[in-house]
């Protein structure tokens, strides 16, 4: 689906959906607008229950200045309007008070978006625009002049954020990257405090593509297409269970020794469709897709372990803390996290582009999970569902040992109970 094709009524709904589904935004909070090429607004309605908005709720103000719809406009106009003024680039504004980037605001620090490479490319640098009364003229002018500096991301000073895009579901994607930056920094520095990458190691990742030669699949057997239905399902099921945001996240399903299926690069994830799914055949992909950065090292994989029919990589927030964070990821919580996830080896954040090779002879049947440093943490198993259930539990295991430290911290799994477990279940 082309998300640009839809009008903006239906754009702004479905956007509004995920920002309460997501817990973005609350019943009252948060306004969304598009810009139409010919300068007319469509923007949310003030007092209206955001979790149940439908299309015809949506408000237009035209360029002259009139107003239709059945509501009236969001308090947030005027700042939107000073937006579109500012940046004749931007299309798009999405407003919102998302708990963690509010607990910025309100300590007045902007998030540092460094900690993971991707992050850096969706938000940009983070613009601060000082407090003003809602509604106001002087709102929209701090905000205005924050965005006309070439801030695509703004932390709005005791109030949340905004940010602005070519269209909404780009700056729907910077709002949500910026959330997820924020609840991971204040998550790590539980933990002990915060690695942020080098420039140096973020233009490494910049330039580490390389385009794989092209191919036209002679026919799609019934086992590809089973697994592509298999991996759009659980891409769209780690987005409902925070696992992933629209911007991060890769699966992979082995179709046969020499073929492996794996999500796209630069597609929301919440929005994959089976034919987005990119076909890899001999270090070749299918013709006119870009599959995910990680192809290579999936490739490795497969090479590597015939058993191996699976890989997932994930940032979700618990996950991720630990991997900007110096504490150990320990697994020797309860028995389904040993008995999952093993114990967790660290790799150095590069060496996934640099070294693909001697990361897919770490990950084996003992080592089934590796945490990135900077990145995600990255899971294979013989299947989908077994390499999402490694997934989902290392991220509850992740928020249990955080949520421990508030209450005395782990008492692991002693040594011959885990020989035990690993007698009887390994």
């Amino acid at each position: 689906m082309d998300f640009s094709l839809l009008h903006p009524r239906e754009q702004i709904t479905r956007v509004m959906d995920r920002l309460y589904r997501s817990r973005l935004t609350t019943l009252s909070g948060g306004n969304l607008s598009v810009r139409d090429d010919n300068g007319d607004i469509w923007i949310t309605p003030a007092g209206i229950d955001k979790g149940n908005l439908g299309p015809e709720d949506i408000m237009c103000v035209r360029a002259d200045g009139i107003t239709e719809g059945p509501h009236t406009p969001s308090t947030e106009l005027p700042f939107h309007t000073w937006i579109y003024d500012a940046r004749p680039d931007i299309r798009a504004v999405v407003h919102a008070h998302p708990s963690a980037l509010v607990a910025f605001s309100i300590v007045r620090v902007v998030p540092n978006t460094a900690i993971i490479p991707q992050a850096t490319d969706v938000c940009g640098s983070v613009g601060y625009a000082p407090y003003a009364l809602p509604g106001s003229d002087r709102l929209g002018t701090n905000i205005a002049e924050t965005f006309r500096q070439g801030y695509n991301v703004v932390l709005l000073e005791n109030h949340g954020a905004v940010t602005g895009g070519t269209d909404l579901l780009n700056a729907f994607h910077r709002l949500e990257t910026l959330e997820f930056c924020a609840r991971t920094v204040i998550q790590a520095k539980r933990l002990g405090g915060v690695t942020a990458l080098t420039p140096e190691q973020i233009a490494f990742y910049r330039g580490r593509r390389s385009p794989l030669p092209e191919f036209d699949p002679p026919a799609h057997s019934s086992r590809e297409r089973e697994l592509r239905g298999q991996i759009v399902d659980i891409v769209h099921r780690a987005c409902d269970r925070f696992l992933m945001i629209g911007t991060e996240g890769v699966v992979s399903a082995r179709v046969d020794e020499e073929t492996f299926l794996i999500t796209p690069t630069g597609k929301d994830r919440r929005s994959l469709e089976i034919g987005d799914i990119v076909l890899v055949n001999r270090g070749r992909r299918e013709r006119g897709k870009q599959p995910s950065r990680s192809v290579q090292l999936h490739g490795e994989i497969y090479r590597h372990h015939a058993g191996v029919g699976s890989i997932i990589t994930g940032q979700s927030p618990g996950v991720a803390a630990f991997a900007v964070a110096s504490r150990k990821f320990e697994t020797r919580t309860i028995p389904e996290s040993y008995i999952l996830l093993r114990d967790v080896p660290v790799i150095t954040f590069g060496s996934q582009y640099a070294e693909p090779e001697a990361i897919a002879q770490r990950v084996s049947e003992t080592v089934p999970v590796v945490l990135i440093q900077n990145d995600c943490l990255l899971a294979v198993a013989p299947g989908v569902l077994e390499a999402f259930d490694r997934l989902e539990v290392a991220e509850s295991t992740a928020r249990s040992l955080i949520d421990a430290l508030s209450i005395g911290g782990l008492v692991p799994i002693g040594e011959d109970d885990i020989t035990d477990i690993q007698n009887r279940f390994l």
